[in-house]
């Protein structure tokens, strides 16, 4: 996890994220104290409950950095260094973390060169893994280049289906683990943003071949319940964490589903965070394999 050295909705990501605010009274500063207690209340909710977390410092310049989505780790000591679509995400890359991080992942990938070409593929947030299946998807926007998703799948030896998005806004969802999330047994879909209806059937077969499938609706998009993630802790101990707001946007019967697979939930308040960065709890989180 990265604690927000400064905190803001980002100009620069506007564009691609129809989830952010953009207009406020409050000072910056206002915004980066609550930023920083959520983050805090977050990083402390994890521990609690056993998960291991190392907490990094971001940069000054950096406002989205508490999302980290320019790197991930896999269990065959493999790091990878993505290319991200706006400049002050691609200067989230930082030499210190990358340094620490090879120490234990030392077999590197490094494809941030491509954003010389306005190519981009931001991490996880782009492409959501069944690691279990080794099977992946990814919903296509300015942030999710296909032909680098594929380059990944085959890095990786994984079966991608990709797919076209439309939010409420009528732009793509810009990235893929904003509008689901796998676990082992159980996953979360918001299938009603992808466009292609044929898709759509092929993707909801596909999960419900190996899991059990909550279907969001696009309402329940915009509360971010699409943004969880499974985590491990003491004792190989699996939950799910999602944000305050997305389980209180859950129905009943989504809740009792959730609950056969899980009998611990990490939600933390994320208001501000979810308001001005428009990413929420799974956002926050680069697993560390």
């Amino acid at each position: 996890m990265i604690e927000p050295s400064v905190f803001y909705a980002n100009p620069e990501t506007m564009e691609t994220n129809a989830y952010q605010v953009e207009g406020t009274t409050e000072s910056k500063d206002v915004i980066l104290t609550k930023a920083r207690l959520e983050f805090r209340n977050y990083r402390d909710l994890l521990v609690e409950q056993g998960v291991m977390v190392t907490t990094l410092l971001g940069k000054p310049e950096c406002p989205d950095m508490v999302f980290p989505n320019w790197a991930s780790t896999y269990d065959n000591n493999k790091l990878i260094l993505y290319p991200m679509l706006n400049e002050n995400r691609a200067a989230e890359r930082s030499d210190r973390i990358i340094s620490w991080l090879s120490q234990y992942y030392p077999d590197v990938t490094d494809w941030s060169h491509y954003e010389a070409e306005g190519r981009a593929l931001e991490s996880t947030a782009s492409i959501v893994a069944d690691h279990v299946n080794k099977r992946a998807y990814s919903g296509l926007s300015k942030r999710t280049d296909p032909e680098l998703a594929q380059d990944w799948a085959d890095l990786m030896g994984y079966d991608l289906i990709m797919f076209e998005t439309q939010s409420h806004a009528g732009i793509p969802v810009y990235h893929t683990d904003f509008l689901m999330y796998i676990g082992s047994n159980m996953a979360g879909i918001c299938a009603e943003c992808i466009t292609d209806k044929n898709l759509r059937k092929k993707v909801l077969a596909r999960l419900r071949e190996t899991h059990e499938v909550i279907e969001l609706t696009m309402e329940q998009l915009q509360a971010n319940c699409g943004n969880a993630l499974e985590v491990v802790g003491k004792g190989g101990v699996k939950m799910l964490t999602m944000s305050k707001a997305a389980l209180e946007a859950l129905t009943s019967e989504q809740k009792q589903v959730i609950g056969k697979h899980y009998e611990t939930l990490i939600c933390p308040d994320l208001t501000t965070l979810e308001k001005y960065g428009g990413g929420s709890a799974r956002c926050m989180l680069m697993e560390l394999f």
